[in-house]
């Protein structure tokens, strides 16, 4: 018994102790709370910043780009803006009269503290202060407060449009004091001032990275104002401008030079061409609608679009040409000059009889011979002999559709391959 009375005594002792300690120590309630509240903000004001210089640490969670347009020259993402500073006014974990140490954290809003002045320097829609009454301020025991607000940015963005549309775009967010100069407020980056976790990809722009740098205050007269810059670097995705604009685009130039290819009995040169023509004119006018109207940077599509543009007009003047140089009566005499360059001309472009001898002897028709049907209607000889037989306007207008033919597909070609190449070079070199 003596032994059992021991043990409870021992007991009770130790859960005395455990108690003693456990009700010693300060406990979370709404009341000490609302105590530490009256405490802190009895004296306090929010028209004074709480040191002499208040130095504002900014970062920024991007959540999606909703729009990159560059007729309009803007980019909208929606983001969070987080900024934090130290308020030695509202830090609670030694010199008060009460012990709040187990309040780790409260929460405030800028009607009752004190914030940075702060707004988007290049916004396109709001140059206000950035405000949000709703969002709370998170403060914890050394007077840190952390304040993060979520909103729709539309910034202006100076777009280059020289590799539209396989382009690459570089769209700032500029952050400004307002009211405080740097010697008041000074506006920092953390540590880590962007965060992609919770980033949304964009169906039609590639986000290739985020920076933010700390660029020279915005001086003007003899005050300064801080600033940071988040730059956002996108890169339109190919596939859908390749099959919608590129491809056609390029398929349209090669149906230039298939207008000489056309007979001229057959009626159509002149409208293929000019429907040629008329569909490059309204491609262009839909190009057009899509970049901006600036000079300040040049589209290589433009040129391209515009050069081609002029080869087809020129194919419609060459091809009335060609019209009529085959009309031409056949008793109409050409001259020497023009017969010779002609001739010359055809042994170029002309395919020669491969087994043909050097040596063999040419035959000479009588000029009063009838020239076989179809060489009265201009078909191509094998044989490129100027003396083989004479030169005819039906025959000089087959040798120019010839020419024409050939001149326009170099010409396109080398053109289509310089743009590939020129509108693809800042996809492959990145």
């Amino acid at each position: 018994m003596e032994v059992n009375k021991k043990i409870y005594k021992i007991v009770f002792v130790v859960c005395s102790v455990c108690t003693t300690v456990t009700f010693g120590q300060s406990v979370y309630s709404i009341t000490l709370e609302t105590a530490l509240r009256t405490e802190l903000f009895s004296s306090y004001s929010t028209q004074q910043r709480p040191n002499k210089q208040v130095l504002v640490y900014a970062d920024l969670t991007l959540l999606t780009v909703n729009d990159m347009n560059i007729k309009d020259q803007t980019l909208s993402v929606s983001a969070q803006l987080g900024l934090s500073w130290l308020d030695e006014r509202l830090k609670w974990d030694t010199g008060r009269t009460q012990d709040y140490s187990s309040i780790n954290y409260m929460f405030s809003t800028e009607r009752y503290t004190w914030k940075p002045t702060i707004y988007v320097e290049n916004s396109v829609e709001d140059l206000s202060v950035i405000t949000d009454l709703n969002t709370p301020m998170r403060m914890n025991q050394k007077g840190l407060i952390e304040w993060s607000t979520s909103a729709i940015y539309m910034v202006s963005c100076e777009a280059v449009i020289t590799y539209y549309p396989l382009d690459q775009q570089i769209c700032d967010i500029k952050l400004s004091t307002t009211g405080y100069t740097s010697l008041q407020i000074n506006l920092l980056l953390k540590a880590d001032p962007v965060d992609l976790l919770f980033y949304s990809e964009n169906g039609e722009w590639e986000l290739l990275a985020v920076t933010g740098t700390k660029p020279d205050d915005r001086v003007k007269g003899s005050v300064s104002h801080s600033k940071v810059t988040f730059s956002i670097h996108l890169q339109r995705r190919p596939m859908f401008h390749v099959l919608n604009t590129m491809f056609p685009v390029v398929l349209m130039a090669f149906l230039i030079p298939m207008a000489f290819k056309l007979h001229v009995e057959s009626g159509e040169k002149i409208g293929y061409c000019l429907t040629v023509l008329l569909a490059y004119a309204v491609y262009l006018s839909m190009i057009s609608e899509n970049i901006p109207s600036t000079s300040v940077s040049i589209c290589y599509l433009s040129i391209y679009l515009a050069s081609t543009l002029v080869l087809s007009t020129l194919s419609v003047l060459f091809v009335i040409l060609v019209i009529n140089v085959h009309h031409t009566p056949d008793d109409e005499p050409m001259s020497d000059r023009l017969k010779s360059v002609a001739l010359k001309m055809e042994k170029c472009i002309c395919r020669r009889k491969r087994n043909e001898s050097a040596t063999q002897p040419v035959k000479v028709a009588p000029a009063t011979e009838e020239l076989p049907k179809e060489k009265k209607h201009g078909a191509f000889l094998e044989s490129c002999d100027p003396e083989e037989e004479e030169m005819t306007w039906v025959r000089l207008s087959r040798l120019l559709d010839r020419f024409f033919f050939l001149s326009f597909m170099i010409i396109i070609s080398a053109s289509t391959i310089i743009f590939i190449f020129l509108i693809s070079f800042q996809m492959i070199t990145s």
